[in-house]
């Protein structure tokens, strides 16, 4: 529905009404002034006066009403424009007028301290944008970016005025608006291969819907920890490898040199030769059980799905241990989806380090399940001394035990892992000892 538009103006009406209003006493005064015997110079005189005064009279309201509303005007129009530095005088502040032009001043100075501190935060997110080492992007609802900081410019190879303005596909990131988040995407940068991690999440600005996509190059991310991962496993073989070659050498350098003298009537030299001989075997047989453990957790194949009952499951491992009593704290019925033969040899393994720590202090061990939400987890709690050093747990082939490998607890949480759970240990907060706890999700 339209609105009616008035046939005068603001200020035109103002003027009418003022003449209006004074209409009544023109009149009056115009009449006694022709009723008298006046000459007609006389009248005509007086009636211009008259007249000349209703009309300043008149003119004279309407620049009083129309002037201030002026001013209110053009105040409001600076603040519009960002001009906060204009103000509204009045020779009152008790009265109407006075008033408005007031609460038009606070609004100034309210919006003047808002713009700083939209300005400031602008100027802070920028800075920040420019600091930090992940690429960052801005597109609009078009796919053309709008923004981006120095991170994703040295991503692209291009200068940030380059990238603005360019379309998505154009840059070759139109995969990064399109799957789910957040992803690692493979591209080729540059001529050099690139694993990304993108997130993007909506923004507005200016009040238009944007895209906010923000781009980790985990290549080099990968590639140092893919090196700190090779140095710790050198630094392990090195010192296994020399654990073993160092008896060897030094047995096998005497025997060289018991074979320059002359054999001995009593058998020694044969008790030598078999005791260094001995000592070779077990040394050989201890590096080839290590090589045969690497092997074993480098090449842990991919799990085979099928349902597990977790009860039955659970008995069956607790059964196959002989050496001590083990308690089962049944929880109640769940099943999980796993390789049956991999959750067996992870449950092995941790029921073995619990007998083990268990048998140090003649303690219990106690297995037992429980649900949470959607996972079922699974305890094992022994009465041993407890973990003397969490920081190597799951440290490949570091054991504090004569005849182990050092591969249990690492090949039990990579387990766990590719069936999208977890396994952590704890000393126990009740009593002596330790708690291994395995998550797994439930079948659905």
């Amino acid at each position: 529905m339209s609105r009616r538009r008035r046939p005068f103006s603001h200020e035109a009406r103002v003027l009418l009404y003022a003449l209006v209003a004074a209409l009544p006493a023109a009149l009056v005064a115009l009449g006694f002034m022709w009723l008298e015997p006046h000459s007609a110079k006389v009248r005509w005189t007086l009636t211009l006066i008259t007249v000349g005064a209703w009309t300043a009279m008149a003119l004279t309201v309407r620049e009083e009403v129309a002037r201030p509303l002026q001013t209110l005007s053009n105040l409001l129009a600076a603040l519009r424009e960002g001009d906060f530095s204009i103000r509204g005088r009045h020779g009152r502040d008790d009265d109407a007028l006075g008033v408005a032009l007031g609460e038009a001043n606070a609004l100034a100075a309210t919006l003047r301290l808002q713009r700083y501190g939209t300005l400031e935060a602008n100027a802070l997110v920028r800075k920040m944008m420019e600091a930090i080492d992940v690429a960052l992007f801005v597109f609009d609802a078009d796919g053309v970016l709008t923004l981006c900081n120095a991170a994703a410019a040295r991503l692209l190879g291009e200068p940030p005025e380059k990238l603005h303005g360019r379309h998505a596909r154009d840059l070759g990131l139109a995969t990064f608006l399109e799957g789910e988040s957040p992803r690692t995407v493979g591209l080729r940068i540059g001529g050099a291969p690139r694993q990304l991690e993108v997130r993007r999440g909506p923004v507005r600005q200016e009040g238009r819907p944007h895209m906010l996509v923000v781009a980790t190059d985990m290549s080099r991310a990968l590639r140092a920890e893919e090196r700190h991962a090779f140095e710790r496993l050198v630094r392990v073989l090195g010192h296994e490898i020399n654990n073993s070659l160092a008896p060897i050498r030094s047995i096998a350098e005497s025997l060289r040199q018991r074979l320059g003298k002359p054999v001995d009537a009593d058998g020694e030299w044969e008790a030598d030769l078999s005791s260094g001989l001995e000592v070779i075997e077990r040394r050989a047989e201890a590096l080839g059980r290590f090589m045969t453990s690497y092997a074993r957790l480098a090449r842990l194949p991919p799990p085979r799905l099928a349902e597990v009952d977790v009860g039955a499951w659970i008995h069956r491992v607790v059964d196959l241990e002989k050496r001590r009593p083990i308690t089962i704290a049944a929880g109640p019925p769940a099943r999980v989806r796993a390789d049956v033969d991999q959750l067996e040899q992870l449950l092995i393994n941790l029921v073995r380090n619990a007998v083990d720590a268990a048998a140090e202090t003649d303690g219990a061990v106690e297995v037992g399940w429980e649900l949470a939400g959607d996972e079922v987890a699974v305890r094992v709690r022994d009465e041993g001394h407890g973990l003397a050093d969490t920081r190597n747990l799951f440290v490949p082939f570091f054991t504090t035990k004569s005849s182990g490998t050092g591969i249990g607890l690492v090949l039990s949480r990579q387990i766990a892992e590719n069936h999208g759970g977890t396994l952590t240990l704890e000393d126990r907060k009740d009593r002596q000892g330790c708690e291994a706890r395995l998550s797994l999700p439930i079948a659905a």
